[in-house]
């Protein structure tokens, strides 16, 4: 019945639905063990990821994942994000990432997505309708597995970012294989699901994913940035030690 009444919430009242969630979760799991970097808080622990796969990997007082306080901190210390002028454009926004950036004054920001409620357009990355070199900085995190004609994605994010500016372009990797996997095929939700782990996944990643970058005309930095944590640090966070950041410029 309650989850009946949060997924209810949820999805008739998003935004309301989150920050009351988030509310009341900051007072139950209070403590000191964790630390979430992005809303800035403590917790006793975190909460089960997507699917309930992974344990402890949900912050519970901005729904967070590993991957998301990863590039909190990096935005921090690599990009200068607290100080920085830059206009940025954010690709399927998250929650607590888009509401910690659009609160800073120094940022002009932009949020796009092809149906999330919390982007600011409705825009189909194979044909983006932004200028050339419009862009400081973009964010595209787990997106590109997701379209067809990712290299045609890729190209449009190369050609709307400022000469000079740079990306970062995550994606799920599967690092033990040598070349990315795609069957377009393959169309129903749950063979997609068997085949690349996700209903609406199209594709998985090999270790040629920096590679497929270059090909749209990033040069592109595998950057272990993770690794620049002690242990525990990474376990205070809650980080994913075999995260790289693919950090590309133009």
């Amino acid at each position: 019945m309650l989850r009946r009444i949060k997924n209810l919430l949820v999805n008739n009242f998003p935004i309301a639905s989150r920050k009351i969630y988030h509310i009341v979760n900051r007072f139950i799991f209070k403590g000191n063990k964790y630390y979430c970097p992005i809303c800035e808080k403590s917790f006793s622990r975190f909460l089960p990821g997507p699917g309930r796969i992974k344990k402890n990997v949900k912050c519970p007082g901005c729904s967070s994942l590993e991957r998301h306080r990863l590039l909190g901190l990096y935005l921090k210390s690599e990009i200068n994000i607290l100080t920085s002028e830059i206009k940025l454009l954010s690709i399927a926004p998250e929650y607590s990432i888009q509401k910690k950036l659009k609160g800073l004054n120094n940022i002009d920001y932009t949020s796009v997505d092809l149906d999330s409620k919390l982007a600011m357009y409705k825009v189909d990355l194979t044909n983006i309708p932004f200028e050339d070199n419009k862009y400081d900085g973009i964010i595209c995190y787990h997106v590109l597995e997701h379209i067809e004609d990712d290299l045609k994605a890729m190209s449009e994010l190369f050609r709307i970012l400022k000469p000079g500016g740079w990306a970062i372009l995550q994606s799920p990797m599967d690092t033990d294989r040598k070349e990315t996997y795609e069957d377009f095929n393959i169309t129903s939700p749950s063979d997609r699901k068997k085949v690349f782990g996700q209903e609406d996944h199209v594709r998985i990643y090999g270790r040629d994913y920096g590679t497929r970058l270059m090909k749209a005309g990033f040069s592109v930095k595998e950057d272990p940035f993770v690794n620049t944590f002690s242990e525990d640090e990474v376990e205070t966070f809650k980080l994913d030690r075999s995260e790289l950041i693919y950090f590309c410029t133009k």
